[in-house]
């Protein structure tokens, strides 16, 4: 009987397999793209930040926010001209213009982010209310659907489910749902200078890397050139608008850039799903096919559950599930000892987790990776508890209870 492998021989197979595989992989055309989408919108923020000071783009401080001093906003407007700029690029380049003939992922994304991007901009300037942004929303991602970008299979692990085949009006609604989702989760977690952009370039970048997995598996298959190119220009794009959002910012995105990151991450999992389901033939294909999912999961898991909680606490504290409060996690992460800057990593460490340990799959055995992620959640756990752990002993186990509990005096 042979023996189990080790996991430094899984690893260095994998890392073999991977340059064996990676012929016709156009990962300095990819890298380009993404530099190209930096570059632009780290020089085009500080016109934009000009201009939304001119015409009173401004978030002034109210109650329950963190920033002190009125900033500029409209981000996402820099953002979406590095996009623009980068996916123009990548569509005259001779090895990424071929996923241009044999789908219309990228031109779907320039069109529907636009759309989105402007609808963020009015809210930045003059306010939406709730409704009208969700429909907005929902146009946005029905421009996605209309120009070919919706799932078409559906994996399910549980049950003995397996692989459904969606009809046209399911295929619809669960990408509206999977779209309009992302798009509020990271609307809803933009609550921190740098929050978004490094939690939208961790997870973009992730599915890049699962992507270029995907191609290297697939012998550089054109269908898989969009998920790559669209995941590595908005990693390009929230790279080169970080440095002026970072703690102390200088501008914040808006809903035009949270808006905006959510629809491309929708887009780029979708389009990674899509001709998955076309070649999905041995167990590993179609954890591929679920792995998508998992990439979204990891950047909606933290403003989802931070979502949950604040229902289930202002219910219970007889208010509307959707009054506001200083109480999400990043106040109580704030109020337990971590600073500003702190409270960013520590988040941008926890979904870093889950998105890269989900996109690692493409290349190592889930088993090891399930392990490395299992010890990296322990250190993580251990970091975000650190204020905690250094109370005294008799007053330990009031902090955890008032951690939990969200019992603090707002500063």
């Amino acid at each position: 009987m042979a023996s189990a492998a080790s996991p430094g021989t899984v690893l260095a197979d994998g890392l073999l397999a991977l340059s064996e595989r990676g012929a016709g992989v156009p990962l300095r055309e990819l890298a380009l793209v993404g530099l190209t989408a930096a570059i632009i919108t780290y020089f085009a923020t500080s016109p934009v930040r000009v201009l939304a000071t001119k015409i009173g783009a401004v978030a002034i401080p109210r109650d329950r926010d963190v920033h002190v001093q009125p900033t500029p906003r409209m981000g996402g407007l820099a953002m979406y001209t590095g996009i623009v700029a980068a996916v123009f690029l990548a569509s005259q380049l001779p090895a990424l213009t071929r996923g241009f003939v044999y789908s219309n992922g990228m031109p779907a994304v320039v069109v529907a982010g636009g759309l989105i991007m402007g609808i963020g901009l009015i809210d930045d300037r003059w306010g939406l209310d709730a409704l009208t942004k969700f429909a907005g929303q929902i146009t946005a991602a029905s421009v996605l659907v209309t120009m070919g970008v919706a799932w078409s299979v559906l994996y399910i692990p549980i049950g003995g489910v397996g692989t459904i085949v969606l009809d046209q009006t399911a295929s619809i609604l669960l990408t509206l749902a999977l779209t309009v989702s992302v798009v509020n989760a990271m609307n809803f977690v933009d609550g921190l200078d740098g929050l978004a952009a490094g939690l939208g370039f961790i997870t973009a970048m992730a599915i890049c890397v699962f992507s270029v997995g995907l191609l290297a598996d697939h012998g550089g298959d054109v269908l898989f050139y969009p998920p790559a190119v669209i995941s590595v220009v908005l990693a390009g794009a929230c790279l080169g608008f970080l440095p002026h959002n970072f703690h102390r910012a200088k501008i914040f995105m808006g809903d035009s850039g949270s808006m905006l990151i959510g629809l491309m991450l929708a887009a780029a999992s979708t389009t990674a799903a899509g001709p998955i389901s076309q070649n999905a033939y041995g167990a590993r294909d179609v954890f591929a096919l679920l792995s998508p999912f998992l990439l979204v999961i990891a950047v909606v898991f933290v403003p989802a559950l931070d979502m949950l909680l604040a229902i289930v606490r202002r219910t219970r504290a007889g208010r509307s599930p959707f009054s506001p409060d200083k109480m999400h996690l990043h106040h109580r992460l704030l109020q337990i000892g971590h600073s500003h800057r702190r409270v960013v990593l520590l988040i941008y460490l926890w979904v870093g987790i889950v998105a890269f340990g989900a996109a690692s799959t493409i290349f190592f055995d889930p088993r090891y990776t399930g392990a490395v992620m299992l010890a990296a959640i322990v250190v993580a756990v251990v970091v975000t508890l650190i204020p905690l752990l250094r109370r005294s002993s008799g007053d330990l186990d009031d902090g955890f209870e008032d951690y939990f509990e969200g019992r603090y005096d707002v500063k």
